[in-house]
Order: structure tokens, then C-alpha cells, then sequence
């Protein structure tokens, strides 16, 4: 049964090998259909390439002990490298509420991100803004965004 209270909190060490079970889960039912399979070689690397992963800060969103969403972050160049929820616990806010528990560390920041087409419509839903147009990267289709928070909230 899906909870109604997501617990939502950072990720320890231990952690972040779910983490990434997860991202790579839905990555291939949601994101995967919309890229080349050179796309899914690319980010499946990425998600067993030590030098890529480091400095990455993850939050978890939890449905009592199970972990449901995620949201990869590199705080030093506030980019958005991760952002993934079970499709059983899609369109409940879970994304939004790790969003922001997430700028809860970064208050004011400017943060990137380059969506998939598929989390596009999430992402303006939230706030996030075009920077240029669709790109592909090693079969990677993305479009750049960003976050910036309105300075009279």
C-alpha cells in the first residue's frame, strides 16, 4: 500500500547503491524507450563509473523502509545528475517534495539539470526553464533547464 507520508531525507553511503538500482529501474521502463540503445549503454556507464558518481549528494524518498525516489545532486556545481520515482508512486508529489527538501540545503542557489523528454512536463511543472534546445550526447536526449527561485519568495 502506498503511503501517504513519504519519509524524505538524504542518503547515506550505504545507501546510494539502491539509489542507483532504482535510477537504473526506471530509467529502462520510463526513458529508455525514447533513446538510441547507444543512449542506454551511456547511462547505464555512468551509473558504474566511480569518477562520475563522486561528489554527488543523494536524497531518498521512502515508503516506510522502501526506497521510491531518489535525486542525485553535485552541490558544487548545483546540477541535477539523478532524479527518478517508482512508477507505482509517480504524480504524488514524491518528486516535488525531494525537490525541495533538496533546495532546503542549497537556499537561493541556481540549479541545472538536463531533462529527458520524459521528465520535461515535471520539470516546468515545478519551475524549471528552457536553456536551449534538445540536444544528444552519446545517444543521451536531453534538454538543458534550470532553476532559479524567485527572489520575492
Amino acid at each position: 500500500m502506498i503511503q501517504k507520508h513519504t519519509n524524505i531525507r538524504p542518503l547515506d553511503d550505504a545507501e546510494f547503491g539502491k539509489a542507483l538500482q532504482l535510477a537504473w529501474r526506471v530509467f529502462c521502463e520510463f526513458e529508455s524507450p525514447d533513446y538510441a540503445p547507444e543512449g542506454t549503454e551511456e547511462f547505464k556507464r555512468c551509473l558504474n563509473d566511480d569518477a562520475y558518481l563522486a561528489g554527488i549528494r543523494c536524497y531518498g524518498a521512502f515508503d516506510e523502509e522502501k526506497l521510491v525516489g531518489m535525486l542525485g545532486i553535485r552541490e558544487v556545481k548545483q546540477h541535477i545528475c539523478f532524479f527518478f520515482v517508482d512508477g507505482e508512486y509517480q504524480r504524488l508529489g514524491i518528486g516535488t517534495k525531494l525537490f525541495k527538501r533538496m533546495l532546503e540545503d542549497l537556499p537561493g542557489q541556481t540549479i541545472t539539470l538536463n531533462s529527458s523528454p520524459y521528465g520535461l512536463p515535471f520539470y516546468k511543472a515545478i519551475g524549471f526553464t528552457e536553456t536551449d534546445s534538445e540536444q544528444i550526447v552519446n545517444g543521451i536526449r536531453f534538454m538543458p533547464m534550470e532553476y532559479q527561485k524567485d527572489p520575492k519568495e
